[in-house]
């Protein structure tokens, strides 16, 4: 086999491996999801958040990352994540690390959305000649049918992909690397190409 043109890592984080969290699991994450949220600065009246919906777990760099968000009083709608480590399979969580933001752009607001993505980098890659990248963390919600498998896109290469469980995602990928930017695709289960959105779309 020929020697890869531009080497970089791809599926580098592990893929889900529990199911998405409930009961105490599920109360505890909150509390910490909710504590974030609470030390958000701004000046606008955010209200009082709403259920939260979590995303699939994807773990990297030894740390699990949870994706969260849940809808304000307000119309607004929080975003971030619950990341912790475990010493081995099995072990208790510690090392709690949660990061909160908000946004005013909904899916409920934009009717013609067909994926409604979140994104937070989480680490840097530093690639042939010192050129750096993103790792960044991506999840999202399918907000059309017929989709089974979400894709992480950096140009020409596939780098990661995850399984849609309750119509939602997350992907751990590489970003913003030599002139290539990510964008996250979503397909049925007959390969066909459902929907396909960049991280960076133009105002």
């Amino acid at each position: 086999m020929a020697p890869e043109e531009r080497p970089i890592p791809r599926y580098i984080a592990e893929p889900p491996q529990e199911a998405l969290p409930y009961g105490r699991w599920a109360e505890k994450l909150s509390d910490y999801f909710l504590t974030a949220s609470r030390r958000i600065e701004t000046e606008d009246e955010l209200g009082d958040p709403g259920e939260i919906a979590w995303f699939p777990d994807r773990t990297y760099g030894g740390r699990t990352y949870i994706p969260a968000a849940a809808p304000t009083s307000s119309g607004y709608e929080l975003f971030g994540y619950v990341s912790f480590t475990r010493e081995h399979e099995g072990a208790e969580a510690t090392e709690f690390l949660a990061l909160a933001d908000y946004t005013d752009e909904t899916a409920a607001q934009n009717p013609d959305w067909k994926l409604d993505l979140s994104d937070q980098e989480i680490a840097t890659w530093r690639g042939a000649q010192g050129r750096r990248g993103d790792i960044t963390l991506v999840w999202g919600v399918a907000l059309t049918a017929n989709g089974v498998v979400a894709t992480a896109e950096l140009g020409p290469t596939t780098t990661d992909q995850c399984a849609i469980i309750e119509d939602r995602f997350t992907l751990v990928s590489l970003d913003n690397y030599t002139g290539d930017y990510l964008e996250v695709k979503l397909w049925s289960s007959a390969g066909g190409e459902v929907a396909a959105e960049s991280l960076y779309e133009d105002d």
